[in-house]
């Protein structure tokens, strides 16, 4: 009989290092609904392209500006997300 495969579970921070935080005018963050709130990448390419497939809809949820870390670490940013 195979092995069973393993119990499905998320990715850990490890796992997915690439965040946005997101940020209004004055640079407080901003809560956001789902499914845009605590989206985490394997990669910076993969949270560059979330980012640039959705900025205008986080604009409308009163993001003006995102920042991209690495677990912790700034990575670039405030970015403003005005066209």
């Amino acid at each position: 009989m195979p092995d069973q495969p393993p119990t499905f579970r998320p990715p850990t921070a490890a796992e997915r290092p690439w965040w946005w935080r997101l940020e209004d005018a004055s640079g407080g963050v901003v809560e956001v609904p789902e499914p845009y709130a605590d989206q985490r990448f394997a990669s910076q390419g993969d949270a560059e392209s979330w980012v640039g497939e959705i900025w205008a809809e986080l604009a409308e949820h009163d993001v003006a500006a995102v920042t991209l870390l690495e677990h912790d670490r700034v990575v670039y940013g405030p970015m403003s997300l005005s066209a």
